[in-house]
């Protein structure tokens, strides 16, 4: 499936596009230009458009500053998707850093690497709430690893635990983001036609890559749903609960193909869920 000159036109100029911006955002790190935050999303948009993916956004993202958005996890090709939209960092597992390309890609966007030993756990979190007090915006998968896309896999509220424990000196804000691949070429992508999108399991990434680049237009939906203020919860969990909730809502709409019709409960402002909202298949 797919067109192999379409493959090698589209890497050929996805990678002359990225080696001749590679340098530009290594020389604004080193010297602490304030852009570097910026261009990483312009970046994004050109890659989208070589790629073929037609990004669909619902919603805005928040202006305030520190703020963490939660999104749901389909595919590597999430980074270039949401970072076409959102101008920040991603929190990335540790094993990414040592991808080739990919990896250097991610260190040049300032991702900040986490990895699953509990012996970390301090220092991780320690380098997220250092850039959260700096008033950074990051970018958080909660699912922990990438699903199917069908549907969004359990949160991992520990997760979220950087924005209770970190010493930030304004509040932090926490938005979710819905992503889901909903369209090929003008018409819905099935349930059995999703695995040539979402990269979950053991599948090898090089071979992933290369049926994905073939394919033709891709409609990806992302949604901004309303942000939360820290003080409407009272734990990580009923944070996670929140996020998972509205995520959740807005793949479903998204892949049945209502958009635009989001529930009373996505309008309504964020409040604390009772103990019986907090089902313990949802979070971790």
């Amino acid at each position: 499936m797919g067109s192999t000159l379409v493959r090698v036109r589209r890497l050929a100029v996805y990678l002359v596009w990225t080696l001749a911006l590679m340098p530009v955002q290594a020389i604004g790190l080193a010297l602490r230009q304030p852009w570097v935050a910026t261009l990483p999303r312009f970046y994004h948009r050109q890659c989208c458009r070589i790629l073929g993916f037609d990004v669909r956004q619902i919603g805005q993202p928040s202006r305030a500053r520190p703020v963490m958005f939660a999104a749901n996890h389909v595919s590597y090709t999430d980074i270039t998707v949401l970072g076409s939209l959102i101008p920040g960092s991603f929190v990335a597992k540790s094993e990414i850093a040592g991808w080739p390309l990919f990896g250097w890609l991610a260190k040049l966007q300032r991702s900040v690497f986490v990895d699953r030993q509990i012996r970390s756990t301090a220092r991780q979190r320690d380098a997220i709430a250092e850039r959260l007090a700096a008033k950074d915006a990051l970018i958080l998968f909660p699912e922990g690893t990438s699903g199917d896309g069908n549907f969004v896999l359990p949160f991992k509220s520990a997760l979220f635990s950087v924005v209770f424990d970190g010493q930030s000196a304004e509040p932090v804000t926490v938005q979710p983001v819905s992503v889901a691949y909903t369209g090929l070429d003008g018409q819905p992508i099935g349930r059995g036609l999703r695995p040539f999108f979402a990269w979950y399991g053991d599948m090898n990434l090089a071979s992933h890559l290369w049926r994905l680049v073939g394919l033709g237009r891709i409609e990806v939906v992302v949604e901004f749903h309303p942000p939360a203020a820290l003080t409407d919860f009272a734990s990580r969990k009923a944070l996670a609960q929140y996020c998972y909730e509205r995520i959740s809502s807005g793949v479903g709409r998204s892949l049945a193909g209502r958009n635009d019709a989001p529930t009373a409960a996505e309008k309504a402002p964020a409040r604390e869920p009772t103990p019986s909202d907090l089902p313990a298949a949802a979070v971790g």
